[in-house]
């Protein structure tokens, strides 16, 4: 059996996915140009892009299982998704988004870049700074990022607790998993969200939450922007329940100019880029493959998207 694969993600995926074996033909799609008459391809391996794009490739190929390269699906057209089986990602940006939160931790408590000097201090060798030895971090989500910054956190000497959906236990030895806002939120200094956006999770952080936050909190948002009521944020940040947030993700994306976000002194912004990295195609090239080999053997293929439930 010969299974055609719609590549949409460039030569260093198609050399990857050819390498498979002979029974796996690539069909490197182009950017600009429609779908030839009469193709079929039963897979494809991509998504992002120009939707009515990527649209015409899957349909006029009979696509029928799309494997994603990331991992939420929020931001892709549901008419991708419908009538397919669909795979993604997870955790293939798990460490480069897991460093990002680590040095944006360490920049908070270490006043970076306050400490760095432009001109002669008033009191030399003295500057007042936090550490993460003994804080707390509490993570929303413990999935693959999260369980990635669980890991990078440890060594510090931090506590972690984790807010899952489930009753499983924490991949991570040392992390305590609770199941409420109230038990997640009381006593931590670092408030990391690492969870998908769905309908649950939508304004999970709001007004209510930053009221059991410890005041003076640092709240980390690489995420989505969704999950964060930003009134609620900005009325927190005013009034120093949140005494920093750094937010790499946030609502709209891309932010107009004129936001407050821009201008708020408590507020670190990013552009949604804690993901990047010159190694993370690679990885989630890896587990399209292994997928692959997983259909071609005719086994079940993992991480399974479930569209209901948004991830």
């Amino acid at each position: 059996m010969t299974v055609r694969v719609l590549n949409f993600l460039g030569e260093r995926a198609a050399a990857r996915i050819r390498a498979v074996g002979p029974d796996v033909e690539v069909v490197d799609v182009p950017a600009d140009e429609p779908p030839p008459p009469g193709l079929h391809a039963e897979v494809a391996f991509g998504g992002w892009g120009d939707v009515d794009h990527v649209l015409a490739w899957l349909r006029g190929a009979g696509v029928t299982w799309l494997q994603l390269p990331g991992t939420g699906i929020d931001g892709v057209h549901p008419d991708l998704l419908a009538g397919r089986l669909v795979t993604n990602s997870p955790g293939a940006s798990a460490i480069p988004i897991s460093e990002f939160v680590l040095a944006a931790i360490l920049a908070v408590e270490k006043r970076i870049p306050d400490v760095w000097l432009h001109e002669p201090p008033e009191r030399w060798n003295f500057f007042r700074m936090g550490g993460l030895d003994g804080r707390t971090l509490a993570l929303v989500g413990l999935g693959g990022i999260g369980t990635a910054i669980a890991r990078r956190a440890l060594p510090f000497g931090m506590h972690v607790r984790a807010l899952r959906r489930t009753d499983r236990p924490s991949p991570v030895p040392g992390v305590e998993v609770v199941r409420s806002l109230e038990a997640l939120l009381p006593g931590a200094q670092h408030l990391v969200l690492a969870a998908p956006a769905t309908r649950r999770t939508r304004h999970l952080i709001d007004a209510r939450a930053f009221s059991l936050v410890e005041p003076g909190v640092h709240l980390v948002n690489i995420a989505r922007g969704a999950l964060v009521d930003q009134e609620a944020l900005r009325a927190a940040l005013d009034d120093g329940r949140v005494a920093a947030a750094t937010l790499d993700t946030v609502e709209p994306e891309p932010l107009p100019a004129g936001h407050w976000l821009y201008e708020h002194p408590r507020v670190r912004l990013s552009a949604h880029v804690s993901w990047c990295s010159d190694v993370l195609l690679d990885r989630s090239i890896e587990m399209f493959v292994d997928n692959l080999r997983r259909y071609l053997a005719g086994g079940t293929v993992e991480h399974v998207v479930d569209l209901e439930e948004g991830y």
